[in-house]
C-alpha cells in the first residue's frame, strides 16, 4: 500500500467518524463542529483526487460562510433540545425508512461499479498543462447551467429564511424598530425648558415653619 492509498484509508476513517457524530452528538452546536471536520476530510480527499479548485470551494463556501452562518443559527434560534427529543421514538420508523432507502440506492450506484470505457457526454480532453478550474468552469456555464441557477435560487431562500428566523421577536430582548429610528426628529427627543440664571434662597424661617406643620 502506497501513501495516496494510506491517506485515502485515513481522510475516509475520520469522515466517517465526523459524519456519525454529526447525528448522534447531544449538543447542535458539537453536531455542526463535526460537519465542519466531515468536510475539511472531504476536501483533503479531494485533493488527493487532484480536484483542488473543489477542495479549496468547500473550504471557503461550507466551512468558511454556511457553517458559520449554521453555528450563529443555532445559537440565536436557542433550541429546546430537551423537547426536540420527546417526539424522538415518534418519527424514528419514517427516519428509519428513508434512511434505508437511501443506503439501498447509493449501494445499487457503488455495487454496479464504474463503466470506464465509455467516456461522459460533457467529458473533454484535456493536456497535462490545462487548468481543471477552466474546464470546469466551461462544463457549469454550459452544460449545467439551469442546475448552477436553480442552486443559485435554492441558497437565496435559505439565506433570506435565515434572516427572518433571526428578526423574530422574542420576550427576553429589546426590539426597536428602524423606521421610527429613521423619523424621529431632534425636537421630539430633546425639550429646551427656559430656566432663570441665578434663583433666590428661601427664607430659613418659612423653611422651619413649613416643616413643623407638615409633622402637625
Amino acid at each position: 500500500m502506497d501513501v495516496k492509498t494510506g491517506l485515502f484509508y485515513l481522510f475516509a476513517a475520520v469522515l466517517l467518524f465526523a459524519a456519525f457524530r454529526v447525528i448522534t452528538a447531544r449538543n447542535p452546536v458539537y453536531s455542526a463542529l463535526y460537519l465542519v471536520l466531515a468536510f475539511f476530510q472531504a476536501s483533503a480527499i479531494w485533493l488527493l483526487l487532484r480536484a483542488e479548485f473543489l477542495a479549496i470551494s468547500l473550504v471557503l463556501v461550507y466551512v468558511g460562510a454556511v457553517m458559520v452562518l449554521f453555528l450563529f443559527v443555532v445559537m440565536m434560534l436557542d433550541i429546546d433540545i430537551a423537547g426536540l427529543r420527546q417526539g424522538f421514538w415518534k418519527h424514528f420508523p419514517l427516519a428509519a425508512a428513508a434512511g434505508a432507502l437511501i443506503a439501498f440506492e447509493m449501494a445499487a450506484v457503488v455495487m454496479g461499479g464504474f463503466r470506464l470505457d465509455e467516456a461522459p457526454r460533457a467529458m473533454v480532453a484535456t493536456s497535462a498543462n490545462s487548468s481543471n478550474t477552466l474546464e470546469l468552469g466551461k462544463l457549469l456555464y454550459s452544460e449545467y447551467l439551469y442546475p448552477l441557477e436553480i442552486a443559485a435560487v435554492i441558497l437565496l431562500v435559505a439565506i433570506i429564511a435565515a434572516i427572518a428566523l433571526t428578526l423574530r421577536e422574542r420576550k427576553d430582548s429589546k426590539h426597536t424598530n428602524p423606521a421610527d429610528q429613521v423619523r424621529v426628529k431632534a425636537r421630539d427627543r430633546v425639550r429646551v425648558v427656559q430656566m432663570p440664571v441665578t434663583r433666590a434662597a428661601e427664607p430659613v424661617a418659612e423653611s422651619t415653619e413649613a416643616a413643623g406643620e407638615a409633622k402637625a
